[in-house]
């Protein structure tokens, strides 16, 4: 008669010894993720465009060799290469990425008046960004089984006027997941995470903090009860790059404090 399964007992620190790159790591959700993975155990290779919030993070944290920072444009693919090799050998080895690097601001011009260079940035960083960062690092995460986390957003399934460029940038990077996970697979998994609210204030670098001017009513709106931060971002994407979600891929997790899934009446 077949036994039945022993507890299993999870492992406190999942990412232990394990490489994260992560896109956009030095401010808000992207900051929020790599210290999510440093708290997992793992070593984190931050790349952002901002030079003093990347070294901000390293001074702040004080890891030591557990961290490294290096600009980073992900629109340009000699930056993504440089960033790579810099992580190569810095730590030898790449487990896990996070695309998560992307332009903040939802809103652009009404579509009329819109401009193809402004239509091509949003593109060119949101989207294309995570197809070059994706391409090469592709190689090292086949020989380690690993995983890749895209930060999208709920705009990629609901709108509001004049955020076309974001939106479809956002719709564009969840595609691009499910493609991504079923051409990778079974050696590499591809999730992705749509945050909602998320505030970010009190999570940019030092001359730039504040505390989140949030009042009840945008609190009370969720049905979670609040606006999200970046550690609720940085626990899913921890799980999501870690063995315990190994049958998981090619998902989208929707992370907004439920406000996607309540009705909407004037």
């Amino acid at each position: 008669m077949p036994k039945t399964p022993a507890i299993t007992r999870h492992d406190p620190m999942p990412l232990k010894d394990k490489t994260v790159l992560i896109t956009g790591g030095a401010q808000g959700i992207g900051r929020g993720i790599a210290q999510a993975v440093l708290g997992a155990g793992g070593r984190v290779c931050i790349g952002d465009l901002d030079a003093e919030a990347g070294k901000a993070c390293l001074a702040e944290w004080q890891v030591g060799p557990s961290a490294h920072f290096a600009v980073l444009d992900v629109a340009r693919e000699a930056s993504v290469r440089r960033w790579m090799a810099a992580a190569m050998k810095r730590f030898g080895r790449i487990d896990g990425l996070v695309n998560n690097a992307g332009i903040a601001n939802p809103h652009v011009a009404p579509l009329a008046e819109l401009s193809l260079a402004d239509w091509n940035r949003y593109l060119s960083t949101n989207l294309t960004g995570a197809f070059l960062c994706s391409k090469h690092a592709l190689p090292e995460l086949q020989k380690r089984h690993g995983a890749i986390v895209n930060i999208a957003s709920t705009r990629a399934l609901q709108s509001e006027p004049d955020t076309e460029a974001y939106a479809a940038s956002k719709g564009g990077l969840v595609a691009f997941t499910h493609a991504l996970a079923v051409s990778a697979g079974p050696g590499v998994r591809v999730n992705a995470i749509l945050p909602g609210w998320i505030a970010t204030d009190d999570w940019r670098k030092p001359e730039l903090r504040a505390a989140p001017k949030l009042s009840r009513r945008d609190h009370a709106q969720h049905p979670a009860g609040r606006v999200g931060t970046p550690e609720d971002i940085g626990g899913l994407a921890v799980y999501l790059l870690s063995s315990p979600s190994s049958f998981i891929t090619g998902q989208s997790f929707v992370v907004d404090g439920g406000m996607t899934i309540k009705m909407q009446y004037a």
